[in-house]
């Protein structure tokens, strides 16, 4: 992993990206984005996570998120793999056309990893940045909610289901459990303006 990719402090809230090996789209099926959101909510309930914003894509998910006990490597590495293995177990389990050709890429990607012996889902890394002013925790809170705009999936932000844009436009979403910042798309919809604001 790239040094400046590493999480330093393990205090603070970081801006995280978790892709699926290969970039294949599991995340196109509620089934799974479902299993994502319970598992947020039972991290935010029992793991001390609090989450700011967050976005599922068909294969990455982008996460503004800190660790009460100051310990957040330990609790993005306890989300991805129990993720990870809700995952493979809908995938298994559940009616799914996609199954053999999806678990074969899970394997394979294992090939270069002894870690994983059968399946990987998440690829290694969270891609972490350090929200470390204000600015750029509004910046980051921006590009998660518009990723599903720039997409081509809706036109507004706040009319994703899997995001927590409605949570701050609308003030639902869900995943009800989101930690508010004070989001500057509030103030927009007062006059402000800050750019694609229009697309909230």
């Amino acid at each position: 992993m790239k040094e400046g990719y590493t999480i330093k402090d393990q205090t603070k809230a970081h801006f995280i990206t978790a892709t699926v090996v290969d970039w294949i789209d599991i995340f196109s099926r509620q089934i799974y984005r479902d299993c994502l959101i319970n598992s947020l909510s039972y991290c935010i309930k029992n793991k001390g996570m609090i989450l700011y914003g967050y976005v599922i894509m068909t294969n990455h998910i982008h996460l503004i998120v800190q660790s009460e006990q100051g310990e957040l490597s330990n609790l993005l590495r306890d989300f991805k793999k129990f993720t990870a293995t809700g995952i493979l177990d809908l995938l298994q389990n559940s009616p799914e056309s996609r199954k053999e050709w999806i678990l074969e890429r899970l394997h394979k990607a294992t090939y270069s990893h002894s870690r994983n012996k059968n399946y990987q889902v998440w690829q290694f890394g969270n891609h972490s940045e350090e929200i470390y002013t204000e600015k750029f925790l509004w910046s980051k809170l921006d590009y998660i909610h518009l990723n599903p705009v720039r997409a081509g999936i809706v036109t507004r932000a706040s009319d994703f289901v899997y995001s927590s844009a409605s949570n701050y436009v609308n003030g639902n979403g869900v995943l009800k459990e989101i930690t508010l910042a004070d989001n500057p798309v509030a103030d927009v919809l007062k006059g402000w303006t800050i750019v694609k604001s229009e697309h909230y």
